[in-house]
């Protein structure tokens, strides 16, 4: 079986969690029959305005958002342009759900991004299969989407969706006020272990410690990717610095009690990892690329100290 294939297989076979449907209505009792029709299915969440709608997609996106049209203050049509617009909102599938079902208000729905047109008062069995029809449309398109952005060889992410993730992550944890962290790491003398021990098992080598890192990071938000060659990337949503550091630490022996056999380090005779840290809060100046970079110069000091080790700083 190709690498391509045993990534597709592992995407698959992620268990499924309940799907987040967001309700979008500025009368509750509206809202109150959408959360009877799918409650016991589905998380339902609820706002009651357009920017309220926003807000939570922006924050905490959603699987579907069901959609009014007429809404004070911003409408359905405006909050629609807006998550089509936005990186971390514009995949996600917008039904609306209105009392006007003429032609002109369809097509405009449509023209502005949405997936369906549901007309009030809804039938429970319609809505139910449109929304569940959507949802695996949408399940589909995320695999398909994830697969692009996995690299061949490990199964990690790769560098193109390291780069798009660490700016929307960034981007979250500024609107949120959140804290954000980096680990950059590189496997120690590993020109060293191809050339001994043949690119074959320096192939294998990267993929357990990719792997490695992918289940010592257990947080369905946290990121692993190959950055390049033996580099990797670990990005850490809503951590402290400190806790990453913690987390690095983790990793660092995890890797090392592999103990995969290299007698040619001169760190230890098996694979170990020197890692950079690189912390963000919202007090400080600074944007996705500054974040990198300091992780960056970070595992350039764990080298120079002696490799096998963690090295950390926050973004002042």
């Amino acid at each position: 079986m190709s690498q391509d294939q045993d990534a597709l297989t592992t995407l698959m076979n992620v268990p499924a969690t309940r799907a987040r449907l967001l309700v979008v209505d500025d009368q509750p009792i509206n809202i109150q029959v959408m959360n009877q029709i799918f409650a016991e299915q589905y998380q339902v969440f609820m706002a009651t305005s357009g920017q309220q709608a926003l807000d939570f997609c922006h924050r905490t996106p959603p699987d579907l958002v069901l959609l009014d049209i007429v809404m004070p203050g911003m409408d359905g049509y405006e909050v629609c342009t807006a998550l089509k617009a936005a990186p971390d909102t514009c995949d996600i599938p917008v039904i609306f759900v209105t009392a006007h079902t003429d032609a002109t208000q369809e097509t405009r729905g449509l023209e502005v991004g949405a997936v369906d047109f549901i007309s009030k008062p809804v039938n429970p069995a319609v809505v139910r299969a449109r929304v569940k029809t959507q949802l695996i449309l949408k399940r589909q398109s995320d695999l398909m989407r994830r697969l692009v952005f996995l690299d061949g060889l490990t199964g990690v992410f790769n560098r193109r969706y390291f780069d798009q993730q660490l700016a929307t992550e960034m981007a979250r944890a500024l609107r949120a006020q959140k804290p954000l962290a980096l680990i950059m790491l590189d496997v120690d003398f590993f020109k060293r272990f191809n050339d001994h021990y043949g690119h074959q098992a320096g192939d294998d080598c990267l993929r357990q410690v990719a792997q490695t890192l992918k289940a010592s990071l257990r947080r369905p938000a946290d990121l692993v990717a190959r950055y390049g060659g033996e580099e990797f990337a670990c990005v850490l949503p809503e951590t402290e610095f400190e806790q990453a550091m913690t987390m690095a630490r983790e990793l660092e022996a995890d890797v090392r009690q592999k103990a995969i056999a290299h007698i040619h380090s001169d760190v230890a005779p098996v694979i170990t990892v020197s890692l950079g840290v690189a912390g963000f809060t919202a007090s400080a100046s600074g944007d996705a690329t500054a974040l990198l970079a300091l992780a960056d110069a970070q595992l350039y000091l764990a080298k120079a100290s002696g490799r096998g080790c963690v090295r950390g700083q926050q973004l002042a």
